[in-house]
């Protein structure tokens, strides 16, 4: 049987993504984002509720959020969801569940005039490659 692992979320970064290497030398970049609904409760007041993710990206992609992301930007996340566990110091079983992102947009514009490029020229940000 097949099966589909698959999330979309669009939200804020909570904070700057942090980014590092593992052993090997292959770059990660983890980030927050949130993720808000707005509804009307039973008693017809609106009210707002914020969901939030831990959100990794790998190689090229990694670099990219890295450079480009910052706290309080607005993004768009595709990937799949990934539950990791681990024994805690005081010996207690603890659970994480992730988005590993395969595809990350910028849905906001950064305050920029131009992003050099590779070789030293200049690049308007309508030119940028996402």
């Amino acid at each position: 049987m097949v099966g589909l692992n698959k999330i979309m979320i669009i939200g804020n970064l909570g904070a700057d993504p942090e980014m590092r290497f593992t052993a090997n030398g292959k770059p990660v970049t983890s980030f927050r984002l949130a993720v808000s609904r707005n509804f009307t409760g039973p008693d017809g007041e609106r009210r707002q509720e914020t969901e939030w993710f831990q959100v990794i990206a790998w190689d090229r992609l990694a670099e990219t959020c890295n450079q480009f992301l910052n706290k309080g930007r607005r993004a768009y996340v595709e990937g799949r969801l990934r539950t990791r566990s681990w024994e805690g110091q005081d010996g207690q079983r603890r659970f994480s569940t992730e988005v590993v992102a395969n595809t990350v947009l910028f849905l906001d514009r950064q305050p920029l005039a131009s992003v050099p490029a590779e070789g030293g020229e200049e690049m308007e940000p309508e030119e940028l490659p996402f």
